[in-house]
Formats: structure tokens, C-alpha cells, sequence
């Protein structure tokens, strides 16, 4: 690669939750590890961005938050102000960041032109000012009808086709194509590149301060990621241990930063009250707690499969299914190929969590297959193509202006 500096843009949509703001993350780690000379500038909306660490020749710029309600509808998360004129102000500081950074590659995190469009300006922008544009997808979206329903009314389909240059799907065609019967063009279709899972590591120290110590002997992880959603799964694994405590390995619950605060205050309580329950709200480090558990008990989110996956840990996955499909779509598919255990949530159809289910589940954690028994290695390799893509791109940028 070019000793000249090189820059990248990642774009995080989401205010609400932890996934996009950590793959991205992710991405950009790989990315300036693989290439001393890049830079890269994440734009995001979340507001606990500052609560991670990041590593050299990494920086974030925030725009005003906005939370996603339970119907998919976003509203502001602070101002005092509609959802039409934040998303306004949001396009205007993220075209003004993303200009002034002047970036070779730009990767769009999921939405091809923003929340609620907010990139429609500044991606033709940026395309113009020689900027390589590239829509980064997860390994699964939705129902193909409710993605092609969305995607049609969010009008995608010129953007897929004429601003980006690439489409990364971070995940194996073999295991889910999440494009699949949408219809979509052969031009479209010449630009999906399947990269392979995002592959985690634990951090070489223990960068941030953990305010509850982990306990010595082994436990199981019960995480709901940024637990915005995650007060069923927390009151059903705490339901198992407060009635089959006794037969039960130890827990360490995380509960997640957007829980509702009194939800958190209530399972924090419940939690104290058990011997054999460990609780906290957010860890920034969420790699090292999976790499020491015995097993988890998860969501099924993105960024959680690519953990149990990289730390080849044994795993319960209890699928959300509103207001997308998307958790049970992969929780299912993975279950199919042996790498996990899928529990459905009853209370989804409108029925009841009953802690002998949960407390049969965990109890029979421990004695599942490892992933490894059944996924082949190469489908891990996400984050080195990433890497080896962008210093290709990067090349071939400066092979041209040597050229002209």
C-alpha cells in the first residue's frame, strides 16, 4: 500500500442499540491495523459512543440521536425538536463532515441512503469527488417480502444502482443470502461480494475499568446487546434461577445501556438477591466476557453471533421476531447448521415464558456442540477482506493519479 495517507468514512446510522456502532468499530480496527497509512472517521448518532475505546487513526464525529420505538418509528433523543428537522440537521453535519474529510472509500452501514434518506445528498457528493462508495449489509436483513416492501419505499433501487460501486454482505452465501428472490438487476447483483463473518478478538489488555469483577468460577453470559428490547430475555433467565437456582451454573447478566432505567434498577435488585447471579449494566469490552464464558444465552443480533462464532462458544439464542425477522431468521438457519440452539420465545405468539423451559436450556448449555464441530473456519474471514479490499482499492487510487 501507498505511503500516502488514506482516508475512509463509516457511516452508523443507528442511535438506538449497539450493533451497527460496533461492527462498524470492528471494521474500522481491522482496516487501520491492516494499513498504517488510512485513517478512518466513523459518523454515528450513538450517544455512548465515547464509552468505547477505539484504536490509532480512528475518530467518530456524533450527530444528534434518535431513538427507533417498538412500530419502527424514529423520534429525536434529546432536542426538542420534530423527527423531520433532525434528520435535517443530521443530513447537513454529516454531508459537512463528510466533504470536509474527503474520504478515498465511503462504507454505508445497512441503509443505502441513510435514515430516512439522509445521505441522498452528500453520497452523489462524494461520488462525484472520486469517493469509491460501498453498501456494507449483515448476513441477514429481514422476510425477503418485508425487505423488498421496505426497499421500494425507502426508492433504493438507483442508488443500488448508480452511486455504489460495491455491496458487501458481512456473511457466507451458503449460510443466508439476504438479497435472495428480490428481484434485483444483473448490474446490482455484479457488485455483492460475500466477505465472510467479522471475526472478534479479545483486546491485548484490559483497556477500560470494570466496575463489577467477573466471577472465578465458570459461568454462562446472558447478554441482550444494547437491551433496549431485552427485558424478556433478562426477566425469563432470572425467573429459571430465582425457582432451579440450585442446578444452575453461575450467571453473569448484562442487561444493556438503553434498558429503561427502572427495568434496570428492578433485575440489578433481583440479581443481588442471588447467590449464583452476577449483574451489570455495560460493558465496553463485551469480547473478553464471551471468550471467558462457558456458554451464553443471546438475542441472536449480528454482532453476537459473530462472537460466539469467532470465541467458539456454546450458545442459546432466543430470537426477537418485531419489528424485524431478522434475529430469528439467523437464529433458525444456525440451529439448522448445528451451530447453536434456538429457544423461541413464547411470549412472541402471545404465550407464556415458563422458568422450567429456560432453566431445561441452560441447564442443557453446557453439554451442546461447539460451533467448531460444524463451521468451517473460512467463513470467518470477514474482516481480512475488508482490509485486503480497501488497500486494493486504495492501490488502484493512486495508480491512477501517478497515471494521470
Amino acid at each position: 500500500m501507498t505511503n500516502v495517507t488514506s482516508r475512509v468514512l463509516i457511516y452508523s446510522h443507528d442511535s438506538f442499540g449497539l450493533g451497527h456502532l460496533r461492527r462498524c468499530r470492528a471494521l474500522a480496527g481491522a482496516l487501520t491495523r491492516a494499513h498504517p497509512h488510512l485513517s478512518v472517521l466513523i459518523l454515528s448518532g450513538s450517544p455512548i459512543i465515547g464509552s468505547f475505546s477505539f484504536p490509532p487513526r480512528v475518530d467518530f464525529v456524533r450527530v444528534p440521536g434518535v431513538i427507533k420505538l417498538q412500530d419502527g418509528a424514529y423520534v429525536p433523543l434529546s432536542l426538542e425538536m420534530g423527527i423531520e428537522e433532525t434528520i435535517r440537521l443530521r443530513a447537513r453535519l454529516i454531508e459537512e463532515a463528510a466533504l470536509a474529510f474527503h474520504p478515498d472509500i465511503v462504507i454505508v452501514d445497512k441503509e443505502p441512503l441513510g435514515l430516512r434518506g439522509e445521505l441522498a445528498h452528500a453520497l452523489p457528493r462524494l461520488k462525484e469527488r472520486g469517493a469509491h462508495l460501498v453498501l456494507g449489509l449483515r448476513d441477514v436483513l429481514d422476510d425477503i417480502e418485508a425487505l423488498d416492501a421496505e426497499w421500494r419505499r425507502k426508492r433504493v433501487g438507483p442508488a443500488l444502482e448508480n452511486l455504489y460501486d460495491d455491496i458487501w454482505i458481512y456473511g457466507a452465501r451458503g449460510v443466508f443470502d439476504p438479497l435472495d428472490g428480490l428481484g434485483l438487476s444483473q448490474s446490482v447483483l455484479s457488485k455483492v461480494r460475500f466477505t465472510g463473518y467479522l471475526r472478534r478478538e479479545v483486546p491485548a489488555h484490559d483497556l477500560l475499568p470494570r466496575a463489577v469483577p467477573l466471577p472465578d468460577q465458570p459461568y454462562l453470559l446472558i447478554t441482550t446487546g444494547g437491551g433496549g428490547d431485552g427485558d424478556g430475555l433478562i426477566d425469563w433467565v432470572l425467573s429459571a434461577y430465582e425457582q432451579h437456582g440450585h442446578d444452575l451454573m453461575h450467571g453473569v447478566v448484562v442487561l444493556g445501556p438503553f434498558m429503561e432505567a427502572a427495568r434496570q434498577a428492578q433485575f440489578l435488585a433481583r440479581a443481588q438477591a442471588h447467590a449464583k447471579l452476577t449483574a451489570l449494566v455495560f460493558d465496553a469490552e463485551m469480547e473478553r466476557l464471551i471468550s471467558r464464558a462457558a456458554g451464553v444465552v443471546a438475542m441472536g443480533g449480528y454482532n453476537t453471533f459473530c462472537e460466539i462464532l469467532s470465541f467458539d462458544r456454546k450458545a442459546v439464542i432466543v430470537p426477537r421476531e418485531r419489528p424485524r425477522r431478522e434475529q430469528w431468521l439467523r437464529a433458525s438457519r444456525a440451529q439448522e447448521l448445528k451451530l447453536v440452539r434456538m429457544l423461541e420465545d413464547p411470549a412472541e405468539r402471545g404465550g407464556a415464558r415458563h422458568p422450567d423451559a429456560m432453566a431445561a436450556a441452560l441447564i442443557a448449555l453446557p453439554q451442546q456442540d461447539a460451533p467448531s464441530r460444524h463451521l468451517d473456519p473460512a467463513l470467518m474471514g470477514g474482516l481480512d477482506y475488508v482490509a485486503d479490499a480497501a488497500g486494493a482499492l486504495i492501490a488502484a487510487r493512486a495508480e491512477r493519479r501517478r497515471a494521470g
